[in-house]
């Protein structure tokens, strides 16, 4: 899988090698058009002319590659690229294996790095998708034999689409101009389901806790429904649930029946605030 983006990634250019469960894969890493490198001393201001466009960005292309299993024969690496392509639950199969893999060493650099402000990517941010196979030679400079570009974003009518993009931009606009606040429950639970979704349980058992108990303060009595009364009442009675996975996670990994409450949970309370969000409107 490869992935252009517009712009730096932070990561250095290279090839990374990932050793997973069910094998090792390889990230390759190449940026084009980058500015020099920064000076010792800053750069004097320069005027800037009336009209300017803006300034030319990086780009930046990511290949994913499987390493474990090689095809033995052109023939078969064909007939997979083939079926994945055929099949759209294969090519999104594809598709999130590779960005898993991506924002995994994203994540990794950030925590290295000591940067609270680095950010994992999901697909609408590529503006190219493409699914191959090459030789060992190729693939590791991110070259193909065959390619396809594919269509990755989600699929859906333009009238629906365009209701999802209008709906955050309107609560955006009512954020910044204060005449609505973020609940603290919503940042938390979002952080918990991007450390569940990346497969770092413990971290998303930990933020689930606590994102549990603003939600069940900031969202008693927010709606005048049956169903959000009865969704209240269920976290309510499992935040314990919540609570000893936390516990469970600091000590170390979680079994499956803390994986298993903690998925539920936070479905649960996912649950909540779109339902909130949707009869707000």
């Amino acid at each position: 899988m490869q992935f252009e983006f517009a712009g730096r990634l932070g990561l250095a250019d290279g090839r990374y090698l990932a050793r997973e469960d069910d094998g090792e894969r390889v990230l390759v890493i190449e940026t084009a058009g980058a500015p020099p490198p920064p000076r010792r001393r800053r750069r004097r201001p320069r005027r800037v002319e009336a009209g300017a466009g803006p300034a030319p960005l990086p780009l930046t292309r990511v290949t994913a590659v499987r390493a474990q299993e090689p095809f033995d024969s052109p023939e078969r690496a064909e007939r997979w690229l083939g079926e994945t392509l055929a099949a759209e639950d294969r090519t999104e199969a594809a598709v999130t294996a590779a960005l898993a893999l991506l924002n995994r060493a994203l994540h990794a650099h950030a925590v290295a790095g000591a940067d609270p402000h680095g950010a994992e990517l999901g697909v609408e941010r590529a503006s190219v998708v493409r699914v191959g196979h090459g030789s060992g030679k190729e693939v590791a400079a991110g070259r193909f034999s065959e390619a396809h570009e594919v269509d990755a974003r989600p699929p859906g009518s333009r009238r629906a689409q365009r209701a999802e993009e209008l709906g955050p931009q309107e609560r955006v606009a009512a954020v910044i101009g204060g005449r609505e606040r973020l609940d603290a429950c919503e940042t938390l639970i979002l952080r918990a389901r991007a450390d569940l979704d990346a497969g770092r349980r413990r971290e998303a058992a930990l933020q689930l806790r606590v994102g549990l108990e603003a939600l069940l303060i900031e969202l008693d009595g927010a709606l005048s429904d049956p169903e959000h009364d009865e969704d209240m009442a269920a976290l309510e009675r499992r935040k314990g649930e919540a609570g000893a996975a936390a516990n469970a996670a600091l000590r170390g990994d979680l079994s499956l029946d803390d994986e298993r409450g903690v998925t539920e949970l936070l479905e649960l309370c996912e649950r909540v605030l779109r339902r909130r969000r949707v009869l707000r409107g």
